[in-house]
């Protein structure tokens, strides 16, 4: 279990003999709390989602996210789950909430704490820049993170723990995979198929862009596969053997193949999916629908390729 974090309190006796805590701060080397930075925090609440806002963010803009990202995990892992959101004042701030520097989560518009309790907290600066999909997206994302902790370990590769966080979040929502995963469809349709799953490393915070994002898109597909291919209760069975027994243990015992087995499917699947000849004719449908005289509403604008930010950092889980 994850010890609580370590505060220094300053205690104060009154003339009458009486000792009163007359000050709290964080502990050397520990990160300060959202009530550390603000002392006037704003809350909103409905029965699946707690939102906690510092400055000028107002809390109920996020509630609805968070119902509907508690309500996508449910029905995907089978498991109730009521995040807390919270929305510091600035990346700056957010920052200082995880110990980290400011620079290496510029362009994260989430992540989920670690430890026993996990907290979503978001980054105002990056997340106001997505449109509405991609909000619920990054939310939904961590709110997996959130609910599968206990299910997570050191064992848990992180292709499977980011890639199963995006697949419950892109889960029933249509979404075609060249359009989803541009990054990677680039390099495939250049005749680059990635020679190897995703490695921990490839998802590192402040790491190259291109990198982190055909990492996050790989790890996606490759947890559609599995659904695709043998169920989405197989994806459940995937992690939680994954974290019991490693990787490849996982792989022989509930999906039958071997990790070379398993990545020459993945890679097949990446050029039947994004290979150039179906993008075209993808792209020609869609220009066909917008020719009509029904053409489909845009679609909202989603901002970066990989919006979201997994567990922060990877002092493990997601």
């Amino acid at each position: 279990m994850t010890p609580p974090p370590r505060r220094v309190l300053t205690l104060t006796r009154d003339d009458g003999g009486t000792w009163r805590v007359t000050a709290d701060r964080p502990a050397r080397g520990e990160a300060e709390q959202l009530w550390d930075q603000d002392a006037g925090l704003r809350t909103a609440a409905t029965p699946r989602t707690l939102a906690v806002a510092a400055g000028d963010g107002d809390p109920r803009d996020y509630t609805p996210l968070g119902d509907a990202a508690a309500r996508a995990v449910g029905e995907a892992w089978d498991t109730r789950v009521r995040p807390v959101v919270l929305v510091p004042e600035s990346t700056d701030a957010m920052a200082r909430l995880l110990d980290a520097p400011a620079s290496v989560h510029r362009r994260t518009a989430a992540v989920t704490t670690p430890g026993d309790a996990p907290r979503v907290v978001v980054n105002p600066e990056a997340f106001g820049t997505l449109g509405e999909e991609a909000r619920q997206i990054v939310v939904t994302h961590e709110t997996t993170h959130v609910a599968l902790r206990a299910r997570t370990t050191g064992r848990t590769p992180m292709w499977l723990s980011e890639g199963c966080a995006d697949w419950t979040a892109y889960r029933g929502s249509g979404r075609d995979p060249a359009e989803a995963a541009p990054a990677l469809a680039r390099e495939v349709r250049g005749g680059r198929t990635p020679p190897h799953l995703p490695t921990d490393r490839e998802f590192a915070f402040g790491g190259d862009a291109g990198t982190v994002g055909r990492a996050y898109e790989g790890a996606w597909l490759a947890c559609r596969l599995v659904a695709d291919r043998w169920g989405e209760g197989t994806v459940r069975a995937l992690y939680d053997a994954a974290g019991a027994d490693g990787e490849e243990a996982a792989l022989r015992e509930v999906l039958g193949v071997d990790r070379a087995g398993f990545t020459a499917l993945w890679q097949a699947d990446l050029r039947r999916e994004l290979g150039a000849r179906r993008t075209a004719v993808r792209a020609a449908r869609a220009a066909g629908r917008r020719a009509g005289p029904t053409a489909s509403a845009p679609r909202p604008r989603r901002g970066p390729a990989r919006p979201c930010g997994g567990a922060a950092p990877r002092r493990r889980a997601g």
